[in-house]
């Protein structure tokens, strides 16, 4: 099987705890091409851990995209659209972790400059790469008269996620993380279309493009882009969101993201309610290697008596993920979650923060 070289850009923890583990250990698919990040120490030290040469560490995404490399996994933080753009000038394949990019114009700028290099695009979207997904996708389309999709994310603080890890962290100077937040907030402000959008505004546009995305993503594999989005109400200074969105055949979708940061007991379900059926997956955090993701169906047995069943797998899908966007490049398919999709997908972010404040959209 070919291998492929990839670069990475950003080494933060998800690099380390998922995307670099996986690319070292997929030896018969990957090579790790080249590693690059801003924060010199943070390079050095995940470099000496993976092994990578000194010369294939860089901290201008440039040089990474100009070395002997045939792909680029970016992870770093805040919108990634420059380094695709980069990515794709040199004639790079990318995956690109989320947030993609933050505003629309961002996304049709990387999508056309990956179009007109003739490479790869393909979003980070885990979940989609969840053996429960995939189960989940077969029993939705099946289903009939579905009614309800309910969405509950009940997010912990990252640090309860992670403490189970050891990683480096990158020492930046404030002056730089101040420059890279008022860079984050500006685009935030292109994308509602506002001059000097409320504090809570920019948090809920930030999580929801940043982790509710994730549920934004399964729902458009099984549903498609929604009619229309109802209604939206942020709480608790932009930590807290629910939103409802109106689907073809008078489906709603009601999704609810909040922040509790004290108890490590992350919950991310995924419902569908038909007339008579229901499938109810549960996701893990994005920060674990080797816990279960379950599906749970209901359903009436041979004499119309309520049945149940759940359903569990362990494997990993970074792992999945990361071997799909090897198998597309090789193949010449489209990925499952192409980065056409993010069109519909800020679109769908766009609309459902502009609702908290307008008569919805």
């Amino acid at each position: 099987m070919s291998r492929l070289r990839i670069g990475v850009v950003g080494c933060g923890a998800i690099a380390q705890i998922q995307h670099l583990p996986h690319l070292r250990d997929g030896r018969d698919r990957f090579e790790i091409g080249g590693i690059c990040d801003i924060a010199a120490d943070l390079l050095r030290r995940v470099g000496d851990d993976f092994h990578v040469p000194e010369q294939a560490r860089f901290t201008d995404v440039h040089d990474l995209v100009a070395s002997d490399i045939d792909a680029v996994l970016i992870c770093s933080s805040g919108s990634h659209a420059p380094q695709v753009l980069a990515a794709a000038a040199a004639g790079m394949h990318v995956l690109v972790e989320k947030p993609a990019c933050i505003t629309l114009r961002e996304a049709r700028a990387m999508i056309e400059a990956c179009q007109a290099a003739g490479v790869v695009l393909m979003v980070a979207y885990p979940k989609r790469y969840e053996p429960s997904y995939a189960y989940a996708a077969r029993r939705v389309k099946a289903m009939h008269d579905v009614r309800l999709v309910q969405i509950n994310h009940l997010h912990p603080s990252n640090d309860l996620h992670m403490a189970e890890f050891s990683f480096h962290r990158a020492n930046l100077p404030d002056e730089l993380l101040a420059r890279l937040r008022a860079a984050d907030t500006a685009l935030v402000a292109e994308a509602l279309g506002l001059d000097d959008p409320a504090a809570e505004l920019v948090r809920a546009y930030q999580m929801v493009n940043g982790s509710l995305i994730h549920d934004i993503s399964v729902l458009h594999g099984l549903f498609g882009p929604p009619e229309a989005v109802l209604n939206t109400e942020i709480w608790r200074q932009g930590s807290g969101l629910t939103t409802t969105l109106r689907y073809p055949n008078g489906i709603r979708a009601v999704l609810t993201w909040i922040d509790l940061p004290d108890l490590w007991a992350f919950e991310e379900t995924f419902a569908v309610y038909a007339r008579s059926e229901r499938v109810i997956v549960s996701f893990p955090t994005g920060f674990s290697r080797g816990l279960p993701t379950t599906a749970v169906v209901l359903e009436p047995d041979a004499d119309g008596a309520p049945s149940r069943r759940e359903l569990s797998w362990h494997e990993n899908p970074f792992k999945r993920e990361l071997e799909h966007f090897h198998d597309s490049i090789r193949s010449g398919r489209t990925p499952d979650t192409p980065g056409t999709e993010l069109i519909d997908h800020l679109t769908l972010v766009r609309d459902i923060v502009r609702a908290s404040f307008t008569s919805g959209s």
